[in-house]
C-alpha cells in the first residue's frame, strides 16, 4: 500500500498544482514594470534591453519582440501550445494533435508551479511584456492569443529550428486517429544547409585570447538579435527565437556559446502488442499486460465562416509515450525529451555562466536533448559538449528502428550523466569544432574514441564540411576574427574533390568510340584540373553542381522509376 500511496503523490501534486491560481497582472503593475526598463536601438534597430532585475530584462526583451514581429512570436506559442487550427483551420488539425499530445493546459500549469520561484518571476515578466505590448498598441490584432499566461512560456523552450517532435509524421498520425490510410508522401528535398562552430584557444590565437565561430544554420529572420542585461548580472547578447526570453547563442561579458543539430539519438520508437481488454486496450510488458492510458483531447479550428468548431479525439499512450503511428500490427509509442522546467531553466542560466564550471553546472539539468554546444570563455577554455540529454539504453537493439517495447530490456534507463558524453574540454591542440557531424572529430586526434560510446550517441556519421574544417584547423596558428570570418567563408569543396576524380576516371575508361567521349569532351576538360573552390564566375563549379543535382536525383529515385 505504501508503494501505491507514493505513486499517487505525483499525481496528486499535480492536480492540486493545476487548480491553484496563475498570478494576473493589470495595467498598473505593467506600467510599474515597463518604468524599470529601458530600450535603446542601435543604428540598425537591434534593441539593447536594461533592467533593474532580471525580470525587468525580460519583460523589456520580449516587449521589444514584440515590436519587432509580434505575428511571429504569437506563432511560435500556437504550434507549441496546439492551437495553430483556431488561425488557419483545419488543415492544422494534426499539427495540433501532435503538439497536444505532450503539453496542456494542466500540466503547464502544474510546470509553473514546480518551477523555481526565481523562474516564476520570470515567466510572469514575460507574459506581462507581452500583454503591456498589446495593451498599448491596439493596432495589433492577434490572429488568436489575446492574452499570455506565465505558463505558456513552457510550452516553448527550445530554440533550434524544429524540435524532437517534429519527428513524428503527420501523416501517419493521421491515419492512426482518422482510421483512415494516408500514403506517406516522400520525403522532400531540401537544400543543403548547416551550423559550423569552431572554438579556438588562446595559445594559437594572433590575440592571446579565445575565439568563437558563430555560425547557425537558421532562415533570415528565424531570431531576433538582441542584448539583454540587468542589475542582477544578466548581460548577453545575441539570437533569441521569436517569443523566448533567452539568448538562445550568443556571449555574454565572459563566456560565448554556440548550437549546431546534433546526430544524438535523443528521441526512440517502440512497438508495442497491443490487446483489446473489455472496452479498452492493454500493451504486453514483460508477463504483464498492462492497460493503455486514455487521453481525450478536443481541438479548435476556424471553420470558413469564421466560427470555431470543435473536434474531439481518443488519444493512447504507455509508458513509453503517446501513440503516434501504427506499423505492422504494433501500435508505435513514440519517446522523447519532456522536461519543460528543467529546458527553460538551462536556456536561460547558461546565460549567466561565468566560466565553462558554471556552464557545465547549468548543463547538469541535462535537458537540452538536440544541440551540442561549442563554448569558449575569456580564461581561455574551450570546449565541444555534446547534448546532455541521452537516455541509457541497451546497446544491443538498434534504435534506428522501432523496438520491442514489450521486451523490457528495451526500456530507457534514466540519463547518461555527463563524464560519459563524447565532449572534449581544452584540447591540446588549442581548437573544437562541430558541423553537424560525428562529435569523434572535434577536436582532431584529441576526440572521443568511438570505439568508447555506444551507438547512439551518434547517428549521422561525419560530413564533408567537417572534413573541411578539420583541415584548415589542424596545425593551424595566428587566429585572428579575420581569418576566423576567412575560413567560415572557405571556398574549398572536399566532396567534390573526391567525386570529380571518379568522374574523370569514369570517363577515361570509355571505349574510344563511345559517342559520349565526343559529346561530353567540353565539360570534362572543364573539370580537369579544377581547384574544387567556387566562386561566382567558376564554370566548373556550375558543371559540377549541375552534375551533382542529377546524381543525387538518380540516388534518391524510388525504386519503382527508370534510371
Amino acid at each position: 500500500m505504501r508503494k501505491t500511496a507514493a505513486a499517487l503523490l505525483p499525481l496528486a501534486f499535480l492536480l492540486t498544482a493545476a487548480s491553484l491560481p496563475i498570478p494576473v497582472h493589470g495595467p498598473a503593475d505593467w506600467k510599474a514594470e515597463a518604468a524599470r526598463v529601458t530600450i535603446t536601438r542601435d543604428d540598425w534597430g537591434i534593441a539593447h534591453i536594461h533592467g533593474k532585475t532580471d525580470a525587468d530584462a525580460v519583460f523589456g526583451m520580449i516587449y521589444a519582440q514584440a515590436e519587432d514581429d509580434f505575428p511571429r512570436i504569437e506563432a511560435s506559442y500556437l504550434t507549441a501550445l496546439g492551437r495553430t487550427a483556431e488561425a488557419e483551420g483545419e488543415k492544422a488539425i494534426w499539427q495540433d494533435l501532435r503538439a497536444r499530445l505532450y503539453v496542456s493546459e494542466s500540466e503547464l500549469k502544474a510546470n509553473y508551479w514546480q518551477s523555481p520561484q526565481a523562474m516564476r518571476r520570470l515567466m510572469d515578466a514575460w507574459a506581462d511584456g507581452l500583454n503591456y505590448f498589446l495593451a498599448t498598441h491596439p493596432q495589433v490584432k492577434p490572429r488568436v492569443l489575446t492574452r499570455f499566461e506565465p505558463w505558456m512560456a513552457l510550452s516553448f523552450t527550445e530554440g533550434s529550428i524544429g524540435g524532437d517532435i517534429e519527428r513524428i509524421d503527420l501523416d501517419q498520425l493521421k491515419a492512426f486517429y482518422s482510421g483512415k490510410a494516408i500514403a506517406s508522401a516522400l520525403p522532400e528535398w531540401r537544400d543543403p544547409q548547416g551550423s559550423n562552430g569552431i572554438a579556438i584557444a588562446p595559445k594559437i590565437t594572433a590575440g592571446g585570447k579565445a575565439l568563437l565561430l558563430i555560425n547557425p544554420h537558421t532562415s533570415f529572420y528565424f531570431r531576433s538579435e538582441q542584448q539583454m542585461s540587468s542589475d542582477q548580472g544578466l548581460n548577453a547578447y545575441g539570437a533569441a527565437t521569436w517569443g523566448q526570453f533567452f539568448i538562445y547563442q550568443g556571449f555574454n561579458a565572459n563566456v560565448g556559446w554556440m548550437h549546431t543539430s546534433s546526430g544524438v539519438d535523443s528521441v526512440d520508437e517502440f512497438a508495442e502488442k497491443v490487446e483489446r481488454r473489455g472496452a479498452g486496450y492493454c500493451y504486453r510488458y514483460g508477463p504483464q499486460c498492462r492497460a493503455v492510458g486514455v487521453r481525450p483531447i478536443t481541438l479548435r479550428f476556424r471553420a470558413a465562416d469564421g466560427r470555431l468548431v470543435s473536434r474531439s479525439f481518443i488519444t493512447y499512450r504507455t509508458h513509453h509515450g503517446p501513440i503516434v503511428r501504427k506499423d505492422g500490427g504494433r501500435w508505435i509509442a513514440f519517446a522523447m525529451m519532456d522536461k519543460p522546467v528543467e529546458a527553460l531553466q538551462q536556456s536561460f542560466n547558461r546565460t549567466k555562466a561565468t566560466d565553462l564550471t558554471s556552464f557545465l553546472r547549468v548543463a547538469e539539468l541535462r535537458a537540452n536533448s538536440s544541440n551540442t554546444t561549442l563554448f569558449a570563455d575569456t580564461k581561455g577554455e574551450i570546449a565541444y559538449l555534446h547534448p546532455q540529454f541521452v537516455p541509457r539504453r541497451n546497446n544491443r537493439f538498434d534504435y534506428t528502428k522501432p523496438v520491442d517495447g514489450s521486451d523490457p530490456a528495451t526500456d530507457w534507463r534514466g540519463l547518461h550523466v555527463l563524464a560519459e558524453l563524447p565532449s572534449v574540454m581544452n584540447p591540446p591542440n588549442g581548437w573544437a569544432n562541430n558541423t553537424n557531424n560525428w562529435p569523434y572529430r572535434a577536436a582532431g586526434r584529441y576526440s572521443a574514441n568511438p570505439a568508447n560510446f555506444p551507438a547512439y550517441m551518434d547517428m549521422d556519421g561525419e560530413n564533408y564540411r567537417g572534413l573541411h574544417a578539420v583541415q584548415m584547423l589542424e596545425g593551424s596558428s595566428g587566429w585572428t576574427l579575420d581569418k576566423l570570418n576567412a575560413a567560415a567563408f572557405d571556398s574549398y569543396q572536399p566532396g567534390f574533390a573526391v567525386l570529380i576524380p571518379a568522374l574523370l576516371q569514369a570517363y577515361d575508361g570509355l571505349p574510344t568510340n563511345d559517342p559520349q567521349r565526343g559529346r561530353l569532351a567540353a565539360p570534362i576538360s572543364a573539370l580537369r584540373g579544377w581547384n574544387y573552390r567556387w566562386s561566382e564566375t567558376s564554370i566548373p563549379q556550375t558543371l559540377a553542381m549541375s552534375w551533382g543535382e542529377a546524381l543525387r536525383k538518380a540516388l534518391n529515385a524510388p525504386k519503382s522509376e527508370p534510371g
